[in-house]
């Protein structure tokens, strides 16, 4: 049943709506000049389809009232991070951004920065960031840490341990000379952390030094230096192009609308270089728009001066406007008509094209609508536990990518804190293992989570995944009558025996099976010879 709109008094002023369901979770956040308007034209018979179906689940509506549209803008973006309503734009390559964090001690320690979902960072310290793929690769914590003689250990010891014999360390813990050295590394550290020009500097800075220690015959303090550079020298050379003093940083969006979709592909330069590529997608339901797409994007991404697009977003002088004062200086989108631009957004479009022309199996489709997800599961990552006896459990993980299998991607669990046949234990164990290495990699997520068994099992693996904080999609196949579970869902989902989606779904079941089944006899015969 329709929710009735002429129930609710709604305001004429600037603010935000929220949205619902007959649950009183919050499916959408809009915001609006005039509220009554924009939340009244919902209730019209002209909208498409997507956007029918959310009004359809509309059961309540609760508004937030500011003082201009700008505010507006601000609490739409923040409320969209903290509750993550299932119908907005929600950027899902945020993962792929690295911050990294110096703590608040005496010696401090370089970690990567961790957030809470209002987008605050855990923990006291200076941050650093972000980091793209391409330089978060290069800024590897591990060359920091030994280029800089930083300490790993969460608590300081009484005496010199292993990283101080390898090298890695000179032991604050216990010498008074290191002590007196390691602000000095802090400090050339934060240079190099702040971007390429100061690293650059610092290289040349390290170089004469070394010169001077070799003239003055002080070998083993230019052969530390050498060292040094040396793991500086493999930060660059990675880098494609040369760094380009004067070269904008740009970044360039091409959007490419199918049906009640809009696919968007960007590129990033810094300095000269095209460091990182992003694909989105999202649904034209509602107030989701490009503008509201690049607004949100820039949240949690540097704002470059220039934003260079293939179509100009409909409230482009206002977004200038919020961009720049967030930015601290002037921000301009531009739609080139011609040069170097101008080919870079073709480029751009080339690859939305491409990527629109290969395609994925149609049973991934079928699966994105039968268990509602808000992009197709391209990644399948499905966890099965082969039980012979509380001596021989293992897990194992099947990896799917567009319906095939990837089969360099499978994984397999030895079980370490699970006694007896306790199958959700060890369903989560081994889920919090894969999904707490891939957080602290900063390695690619699946778009869906397939779990073999059924109720129980599901809930076990969500837990996991909530104690590491990844949401990624879940579900669980159970063999007796192949139904699929679904988190919030009371009932099962039944898919038809001869669908696409049911197939791939399990073959990736039967996958993980079998190589958690050949597993585990394999560690049964180790254990006859032994015997």
């Amino acid at each position: 049943m329709t929710f009735d709109i002429s129930k609710i008094n709604i305001p004429k002023h600037p603010g935000i709506y929220l949205m619902k369901d007959s649950n009183d979770n919050i499916i959408y956040i809009g915001k609006a000049k005039n509220l009554k308007n924009r939340v009244k034209s919902y209730f019209l018979k002209n909208q498409n389809y997507k956007t029918q179906k959310l009004v359809e689940k509309i059961s309540d509506i609760e508004f937030v009232l500011t003082d201009n549209e700008g505010e507006a803008y601000i609490l739409e973006s923040n409320m969209i991070k903290r509750y993550r309503p299932i119908y907005n734009i929600e950027l899902k390559d945020q993962q792929r951004y690295t911050y990294l964090r110096l703590t608040d001690e005496k010696y401090p320690r370089l970690l990567v920065a961790r957030r809470m979902r209002t987008g605050k960072f855990l923990g006291k310290g200076k941050v650093f960031g972000p980091f793209t793929s391409g330089s978060s690769k290069l800024l590897t914590i591990g060359t920091l840490r030994k280029a800089f003689k930083m300490r790993i250990c969460k608590t300081l010891p009484k005496k010199a341990c292993l990283e101080y014999h390898l090298e890695n360390c000179e032991a604050p813990c216990e010498f008074k000379n290191a002590q007196k050295k390691y602000p000095k590394h802090i400090s050339d550290l934060e240079l190099i952390l702040k971007g390429k020009k100061q690293m650059n500097e610092f290289a040349q800075k390290l170089k004469n030094e070394m010169k001077q220690a070799s003239e003055s015959l002080d070998y083993e303090r230019a052969k530390e230096i050498r060292d040094t550079l040396q793991r500086l020298g493999s930060l660059h050379a990675k880098q494609k192009m040369e760094y380009v003093e004067n070269a904008p940083n740009e970044d360039y969006f091409g959007i490419k609308i199918e049906e009640h979709t809009a696919l968007v592909m960007s590129l990033r330069q810094t300095h000269g270089v095209i460091r990182d590529r992003n694909r989105f997608s999202f649904d034209l339901i509602a107030d989701n728009t490009f503008g509201n797409f690049l607004y949100q994007y820039y949240t949690t991404n540097p704002i470059p001066k220039n934003i260079v697009v293939s179509e100009l977003p409909e409230n482009k002088q206002f977004l200038e406007q919020l961009l720049s004062k967030k930015a601290e200086f002037e921000v301009k989108i531009l739609f080139p008509k011609r040069g170097k631009r101008k080919e870079m957004i073709e480029l751009v479009l080339k690859n939305i094209n491409l990527i629109q022309s290969i395609g994925m199996d149609p049973g991934i489709f079928e699966l994105q609508e039968r268990l509602e997800l808000q992009t197709p599961p391209k990644i399948i990552e499905c966890f099965d536990i082969s039980n012979h006896g509380s001596q021989y459990a293992v897990g194992s993980m099947s990896r799917f990518v567009d319906g095939q299998p990837d089969k360099s991607g499978y994984r397999k669990f030895k079980i370490k804190t699970v006694s007896g046949r306790d199958d959700y234990s060890m369903i989560a164990e081994i889920v919090k293992r894969r999904y707490f290495r891939l957080s602290e990699n900063n390695s690619e997520l699946p778009n869906l989570v397939l779990i073999d068994g059924g109720k129980g099992q599901l809930k076990a693996a969500e837990r996991s995944l909530q104690s590491v904080r990844i949401r990624i999609p879940c579900a669980s196949l159970a063999k007796q009558n192949e139904e699929v579970f679904v988190p919030k869902r009371k009932k099962s989902i039944i898919i038809p025996r001869n669908s696409p989606a049911l197939k791939i779904l399990q073959y990736a079941r039967d996958e993980a099976h079998r190589f958690g089944v050949a597993y585990n006899r394999n560690l049964r015969k180790l254990k006859l010879l032994e015997n």
